[in-house]
């Protein structure tokens, strides 16, 4: 057992230290010359963004060098163990063979994962839509991708089925409000008060940070509703804090609108139980029939 072990024993412990060690210089090296990269390639572009780019290409490529060398190491401890290594690799070919006609899916997966990747459609971090799931990308592989939807429900979605795909924070995003005010409203004078709360909201310290327009680029009077009449605002903000934004933005509108007694219109209905609805301007009132009768004997 002592000479097994002084033999192959040393052997198993530095394969195991020397996997080990690189191991850790991957998580290290390719980290910094995948940001030297990324850096170079998308100078000029948000720091968040260049940093969502880093973070997925270090979690595909450090990851996929791992389980290159604990393979590698696996197969060099082996023979130690006395297993016959070649066999084991002739094994492993003609049942890859069997199962390759069983994993075009798999493929699939693996091609799509690697377009994903060449073109940037999106990395950790953004927030998508495909089909009818939306959520933030919490990890990307090769193989699958997976999201976290607002209920908190972790999607995990094969690369391959991944059609289309909407990025809604790449570079930078959209806030896209509606709102609606009453039609006796003066447009002109409502449409001034957004456009003041937008440019408040621009130069509060707290807000700021978050909007890349100072005034909204979009504001027009878009559609006549059924109850009010539907005013578009939209202004460029930083990626993923639209949302953020669009509340704050509706909770000041609010306060002001009530402040100068601008009219936020809501469904309503008249109903009339069994009387008349009021007469049209302009007609006369139909006559109504007396009926006189005459008082009986108490």
């Amino acid at each position: 057992m002592t000479d097994w072990f002084m033999v192959h024993g040393i052997r198993i412990l530095a394969i195991i230290l020397i996997s080990t060690v690189i191991c850790l210089l991957l998580r290290h090296f390719v980290r910094l010359l995948i940001k030297k990269s990324v850096s170079r390639q998308m100078k000029g572009q948000p720091e968040g963004e260049i940093k969502k780019r880093t973070d997925t290409l270090c979690s595909i490529f450090v990851n996929t060098g791992i389980a290159i060398v604990a393979t590698l190491a696996i197969f060099t401890i082996l023979p130690e163990f006395g297993v016959n290594t070649a066999a084991a690799l002739a094994s492993l070919g003609i049942i890859g063979i069997a199962v390759g006609f069983g994993a075009q899916y798999l493929i699939r997966d693996l091609i799509a994962g690697f377009f994903i990747l060449l073109e940037n459609q999106f990395n950790v971090g953004d927030v998508i839509r495909t089909g009818t799931i939306a959520g933030g990308v919490e990890e990307i592989s090769i193989r699958r991708t997976i999201l976290r939807d607002l209920d908190g429900a972790r999607h995990m979605i094969p690369n391959g089925e991944i059609r289309t795909v909407s990025n809604l924070t790449q570079g930078w995003s959209r806030a896209h409000l509606n709102i609606s005010v009453a039609y006796k409203e003066d447009l002109d004078r409502v449409m001034g008060l957004m456009r003041k709360t937008w440019e408040e909201m621009a130069q509060d310290r707290n807000w700021s940070p978050f909007m890349k327009v100072a005034t909204p680029w979009l504001l027009r009077v878009d559609e006549f509703g059924n109850s009010g009449i539907i005013i578009k605002m939209v202004g460029e903000t930083e990626p993923i804090k639209q949302w953020d934004v669009m509340g704050e933005f509706r909770r000041r509108i609010k306060k002001v609108f009530d402040q100068e007694g601008i009219e936020i219109p809501w469904p309503h209905t008249k109903v009339y139980f069994g009387n008349a609805p009021p007469a049209a301007e302009g007609t006369q009132p139909m006559p109504e029939k007396s009926t006189n009768t005459k008082a009986g004997p108490p």
